[in-house]
């Protein structure tokens, strides 16, 4: 895997998780205030939640690279 495909590669993961990690301890507010979303969270702690994607999105792009990297699964291969 070259560089540009890894850097590809990670960006996926990392929105793909980043958008299962979003939802993580959100409550809404009790009495929201006028002009407010009734369904926006209370504290969306985005940077915290950003710092765990990141993570885990390091862990699963390791885990794709090895796999990739030691031809188990191979792209460029043709059946014939």
């Amino acid at each position: 895997m070259g560089w540009v495909s890894g850097v590809v590669t990670y960006l996926v993961i990392w929105w793909i998780v980043f958008f299962m990690v979003l939802p993580w301890g959100a409550q809404r507010p009790d009495n929201p205030e006028p002009g407010h979303d009734a369904g926006a969270p209370e504290k969306p702690r985005v940077i915290t939640k950003m710092a765990i994607t990141t993570g885990i999105a390091a862990i699963l792009f390791g885990i794709a690279w090895m796999v990739l990297d030691s031809g188990l699964i191979s792209f460029r291969e043709t059946v014939s």
